[in-house]
């Protein structure tokens, strides 16, 4: 089986009898090691002892005097946020089981970076032994945001972080630079050709996915959201790539990303959406669910429509999340 998603923590993890992912100390020390939470040079001595301690003892308590302790305000704020994230990965019987917890209680106050890097591991448990670049390229959709370039029948999509740095708008990531890639030389569009490749750079997020033309892109994202319905929420369903809106009366629609969702809703209301909006539909797809036990009753036999947008500076950032709680999924069938 060919490796893929290092940077995800996945091998730090364990799996758990139904499949899931367990917290270990070990993938909470890897936490601890991002330059995020590792205390600058002027850090305080009470922001360094705390450090030093849960290096120690990843799963220690941690008393609300030592945060208090800690002189630098912001410094104290992000310290409650990152121990009350990690408890609630404690309390939970996987991963997996956290992230639906966090996602159906709401998500405020749970930083984006946190959620990415749970459905990064989460999608690279559920895609474990995929042998296709094109599925795996189109999961970085997930969490990874994306910029789109558009233009002579083409649609591309790079990672961001990539193209912020390629530009000089950002600082490298700890990640890339100790890869020592030059993300500028080493962006390639996924073909055929060069698939191959994928599987040495699938960290560095150096591939281009052409989502416009090369419908392996399209089709891999799907399989993906299958994936992630399948291992989240133990429901089989089908996934296919659509020209347009194929009922006249359709019924359920989930946003993919915010502005698919804005769009969304303006044509679920009957709204004027101007041509720019429009056009900023990157990707259409009809789900349909293998049985119907469990499916909300006004949805029938129609196909549940996932809409993919980018916003008008051509930034993608698709919600995961909006799979788990805008499918038509009613009490324990969710």
């Amino acid at each position: 089986m060919t490796e893929f998603w290092v940077s995800s923590g996945h091998h730090l993890a364990r799996r758990t009898e139904g499949g899931g992912l367990a917290v270990t100390d070990e993938l909470l020390l890897a936490y601890l090691a991002r330059p995020e939470l590792v205390p600058p040079p002027e850090a305080c001595a009470a922001e360094r002892a705390l450090h030093a301690r849960l290096l120690a003892q990843p799963r220690r308590p941690v008393a609300p005097a030592e945060i208090a302790a800690i002189t630098d305000a912001d410094a104290r704020e992000n310290w409650e946020v990152v121990l009350a994230f990690r408890d609630r990965l404690l309390s939970a019987r996987s991963i997996e089981a956290a992230y639906l917890d966090i996602v159906r209680g709401g998500t405020a106050g749970t930083p984006s970076l946190f959620l990415n890097q749970l459905v990064h591991l989460i999608l690279r448990n559920a895609l474990d032994g995929c042998e296709d670049p094109f599925v795996l390229r189109a999961g970085e959709l997930f969490f990874r945001p994306q910029v789109a370039s558009t233009g002579e029948g083409t649609l591309l999509l790079a990672d961001a972080e990539i193209i912020a740095m390629a530009e000089g708008l950002a600082q490298p990531s700890p990640l890339v630079a100790m890869l020592g890639r030059e993300p500028v030389g080493d962006l390639d569009v996924l073909t055929a050709e060069n698939a191959w490749t994928y599987w040495s750079r699938s960290d560095a997020f150096t591939m281009a996915l052409n989502l416009g033309s090369d419908p392996r892109s399209r089709e891999g994202l799907a399989r993906v959201i299958e994936a992630f319905v399948r291992h989240l929420l133990h429901r089989e369903v089908q996934v296919t790539p659509r020209a347009g809106i194929e009922d006249r009366d359709w019924r359920w629609f989930v946003g993919l990303d915010a502005e698919a969702t804005r769009i969304g809703n303006a044509l679920w209301r009957g709204e004027a959406v101007d041509e720019a909006a429009r056009a900023r539909v990157l990707a259409l797809f009809t789900l349909t669910f293998a049985q119907a036990d469990g499916v909300d009753p006004r949805v029938g036999p129609h196909p549940v429509y996932l809409l993919l947008a980018m916003t008008p500076d051509r930034r993608v950032t698709l919600k995961p999340q909006n799979l788990i709680a805008g499918l038509p999924l009613r009490g324990d069938a969710a």
